[in-house]
């Protein structure tokens, strides 16, 4: 396959910007008229996804809708319909389904998603510092009182967290985070074994490009559910965003209670829970110690798999990542699982506190931001049941032992063998360690699409 027309694509799509500060906003749109002359006047300021042959820009823009802005912009009504059920819906429709109950039902979300699903537009701002940032906000805050085609109803600030001076890719529970979003197909990037699908030879091949962009085959052969016209969807994805609250108080208590009982200490139990080390090291390639020169290898730091530990003696069956994306877990060659992945951005908000100071329940956690072909098939599947319900891995109705939905009475095994260092435990009393907090599902559209929406030609015909 020939490389994808990057200009036509929004970069946010294509890569992670790797810039330390973004800011979300979520927008009202008001009148169509004026609506679309906004979208008209933001257009040749959304970041694409060309090569930056001349360096990193200092500030990047890209936009996304919700379904009740495509409403607003008076689309036709047989292109509304055309998209799929689960965008129609929305995320806070979809609670029953995702696990967004009890703690993490819509009434305990953030004021900007309580009032009439009001946030038709979702404007991400990422920059290499605060001044950038500023600077992209006061021009949108132009354009606004201009064009009158919105109304800023909240905005949400996210950064890498600063440790020792310096932004990090860590978060709140103190794990590395960022590794392995999948290869696709005519996506250039630097790609690292691990990432794509797993072959039968044991190396690994980019995935099919329509499990990310519309318009493209899928790992099945056929072309996900999108809007008609085909140049309204082409080039373009669907995005998830989850505002997830960390509880840091629960987990560390949590963590220092077990380990109290776990012989092979706080660390290795931690790294069981997520299935790396705080430091990144996958437990299935060392299980018994960080090992620094593993995660700066991108040749070995994401290149594993869980065919030769089905029992989970090494990385547990219920291990976040695991679970996450299981591999060849469920056998055929990890065939069951290529259909599920997603590719994942965002960032951390709050302030970070180190392990060994004092923690208070200020507000704090991860921007937790999807983009897939088809929501229900990936986000949805996998959010559903694999993070929410264990039977796919013969764990039962456990749940995912860092983000599951467990109220208070959440169980998790952690397999082991018989050695000393190396014990079964079961954790029981699970709280959530993690509170979803808002969101919603968003279309981003290709720079094609955001033209036609901002001229008033979308035709369906």
């Amino acid at each position: 396959m020939s490389k994808l027309n990057a200009s036509d694509i929004q970069g946010f799509a294509l890569r992670g910007y790797g810039m330390p500060l973004a800011r979300y906003v979520f927008l009202q749109l008001g009148e169509p008229e004026r609506a679309r002359t906004l979208i008209g006047k933001l257009l040749p300021t959304v970041t694409t996804g060309q090569r930056w042959d001349q360096g990193k820009p200092r500030s990047t823009l890209n936009i996304a809708f919700s379904f009740r802005g495509l409403m607003q912009l008076d689309l036709p009504l047989a292109t509304l319909v055309s998209f799929p059920v689960e965008f129609q819906e929305g995320m806070k429709a979809r609670g029953g389904i995702l696990g967004d109950t009890g703690a993490n039902g819509s009434r305990h979300w953030n004021s900007v998603w309580h009032d009439g699903d009001k946030v038709h537009l979702w404007i991400c701002i990422h920059a290499l510092v605060p001044m950038e940032i500023e600077s992209r906000y006061a021009e949108l805050e132009r354009l606004l009182e201009e064009t009158g085609g919105a109304t800023i109803l909240q905005y949400q600030d996210a950064g890498s967290l600063v440790i020792d001076g310096m932004p990090t890719n860590k978060e709140h529970f103190g794990y590395t985070d960022g590794f392995g979003n999948p290869d696709y197909l005519g996506i250039e990037r630097k790609s690292q074994p691990g990432q794509g699908k797993l072959m039968k030879d044991g190396s690994w091949a980019p995935l099919a490009t329509g499990e990310l962009l519309l318009g493209y085959a899928d790992e099945a052969g056929e072309l996900p559910v999108a809007p008609v016209p085909h140049l309204l969807a082409a080039n373009g994805t669907f995005m998830v965003y989850r505002k997830l609250q960390q509880n840091v108080v629960a987990f560390r208590e949590h963590l220092e209670r077990w380990s109290a009982v776990y012989p092979g200490g706080k660390e290795k139990l931690a790294s069981k829970f997520m299935g790396r080390w705080r430091d990144g090291t996958p437990v299935e390639l060392s299980a018994d110690r960080p090992d620094w020169s593993i995660v700066q290898d991108p040749e070995r730091s994401t290149n594993f798999t869980y065919g030769d530990d089905l029992d989970g003696t090494k990385c547990p069956i219920g291990g976040h990542i695991r679970r996450a994306n299981p591999r060849d877990t469920f056998g055929f060659n990890g065939a069951l699982v290529n259909r599920r992945r997603i590719t994942r951005r965002g960032l951390t908000y709050g302030s970070y506190v180190a392990e060994d100071q004092p923690v208070s329940d200020e507000e704090r956690g991860i921007i937790f931001i999807v983009l897939n072909a088809c929501i229900s098939r990936q986000f949805e599947f996998i959010q559903q049941q694999w993070m929410e319900y264990g039977n796919d891995a013969h764990l039962g109705n456990d749940k995912d032992l860092i983000t599951g939905n467990h109220g208070g009475a959440g169980k998790s095994v952690i397999q082991g063998d018989t050695t000393r260092e190396n014990p079964p435990l079961i954790c029981d009393k699970l709280t959530n360690f993690v509170e979803l907090k808002g969101g919603d599902y968003f279309f981003l559209p290709s720079i094609t699409a955001l033209g036609m929406i901002a001229f008033g030609i979308v035709d369906p015909r």
